[in-house]
Order: structure tokens, then sequence, then C-alpha cells
């Protein structure tokens, strides 16, 4: 996972979970603690990405690692506890970008 430039993300502060029986249709989502929850609750900025376990464990390993790429995609760089949309006027391409970094990812394992 060199090279892939996620040393922002603090791994104290990065939680995984597995939801079953969820009528999301979504195969995982990225939940982040707001600056008003972090205040009130005295903590500091945390995220939360949650698979849809009946969608993501039908993918095959591959697409698994994509959908998490993704997820990460949308925890933003100074990791404030907000997220990145997919849509951003005038900050380039969600998509492409995570289309490098799913790139670089691959090229680790060649």
């Amino acid at each position: 996972m060199e090279g892939l430039r996620l040393d922002y993300l603090l791994g104290e502060r990065l939680f995984f979970y597995r939801s079953q029986g969820s009528k999301a249709r979504a195969y995982a989502r990225t939940w982040g603690l707001p600056k008003i929850w972090q205040h009130a609750l005295g903590t500091e900025p945390a995220y939360i990405i949650e698979v849809i376990s009946g969608y993501f464990d039908k993918l095959s390993p591959k697409e698994q690692d994509k959908v998490l790429l993704h997820e990460i995609s949308h925890i933003p760089k100074n990791f404030s506890g907000a997220l990145v949309p997919h849509t951003r006027h005038g900050k380039g391409s969600f998509k492409g970008k995570l289309e490098i970094l799913i790139d670089k990812y691959f090229e680790s394992y060649d």
C-alpha cells in the first residue's frame, strides 16, 4: 500500500463495521463524525466504513478492495470528520482520482 498517499488516515480513528439485514442498496457506506459531535463529545474526528454484508460479501476480493478504496476516498486529507462528496465543483473529478488510486493499489500487487 506504499505509494498510495493514504498516510493521512489515522488508523486508531478509522473503524470498520459489517452490517447484516440492511435494506440499503449500497455495498458500503462511510460515516464521519461531524464537528458538532466532536465538540459535544469532547473527542477527535473519526470515521466508520460500514460494509453491507448482503451485497459486499458476494463480490470478488478484487471488487471488495475497489469498494473499500471508494469509501476511503470519501475521507478528506485533513481527516476533519467531514466527507468528500462524489461531485465537487472546481475540485477535480472524484471518479478520476479514485481510478488513479485503484490503479496504483493494484500495481503494488504486480
